[in-house]
């Protein structure tokens, strides 16, 4: 927890009347709106740095209240989270760890090359968030032998029943084709849905997390304890 002075001098009259449990509690709930503050400044943050940040990124972070008996907030990692987010990597730069979607790629694929990383390519359905699409990543799993669970990989007499549906595939070694995977549309075309890549993402310093915190928990928190002690005094005074 940060150490910051206050100097007011109203404040500290204030405090002076009341008992050390309203002064805990005050503390207590400033503390709790200062970390708000802070977690809704990082994930402004990530607003301004990343194109159209998910909820999953945004959520990245959470609010561990303060307690009376230890007057410390915390803006903290969910617990979900894991030490495989990418967000750390965009806070501190170097590489980023293998996704989910690759990492499964890469144990589950029939294929020779190296899969390091995955990005969506040109004819890619994407989602909101700029991310490919739900469906059509489990449709180009489940074509390419891919799924986490062997039942749902595309069968031939499933192929059959849905001739219609566009077809997905992995180029062969040797393919003129770039690697990654393709769809086979119903007319015959193809377009690339998915690049894959040996290179291991390395990402610079972006988000700045602590400096920006930092600013906001030193603007804030004094704030809030006068709010929160003029309250407790307020209410020291009705009981009166």
């Amino acid at each position: 927890m940060l150490k910051i002075a206050i100097e007011d001098r109203q404040l500290r009259k204030n405090m002076r009347q009341l008992a050390e449990r309203d002064v805990r509690w005050a503390a207590k709930f400033a503390l709790d709106d200062t970390a708000v503050d802070v977690l809704t400044h990082v994930q402004d943050r990530m607003g301004e740095v990343f194109d159209r940040p998910t909820r999953f990124t945004k959520n990245a972070f959470m609010v561990k209240k303060a307690h009376t008996r230890d007057l410390e907030a915390q803006v903290t990692e969910r617990p979900s989270v894991g030490r495989r987010h990418y967000l750390k990597a965009q806070e501190f730069g170097g590489q980023r760890r293998q996704t989910g979607l690759e990492s499964l790629l890469d144990a589950r694929l029939g294929y020779d090359g190296i899969i390091s990383a995955v990005t969506p390519a040109g004819g890619a359905k994407l989602n909101a968030y700029g991310n490919w699409s739900t469906g059509e990543r489990n449709q180009a799993l489940s074509a390419v032998q891919a799924q986490r669970d062997a039942t749902a990989n595309t069968t031939k007499r499933s192929r059959r029943r849905n001739r219609k549906r566009a077809g997905f595939f992995v180029p062969r070694a040797g393919s003129k084709l770039s690697p990654g995977i393709w769809k086979r549309n119903a007319d015959g075309s193809i377009q690339k849905v998915m690049h894959f890549t040996r290179a291991i993402p390395v990402y610079d310093e972006r988000l700045g997390f602590f400096d920006g915190a930092e600013q906001v928990w030193r603007d804030r928190l004094p704030l809030h304890l006068r709010r929160t002690i003029g309250r407790a005094v307020d209410r020291m005074h009705s009981r009166a």
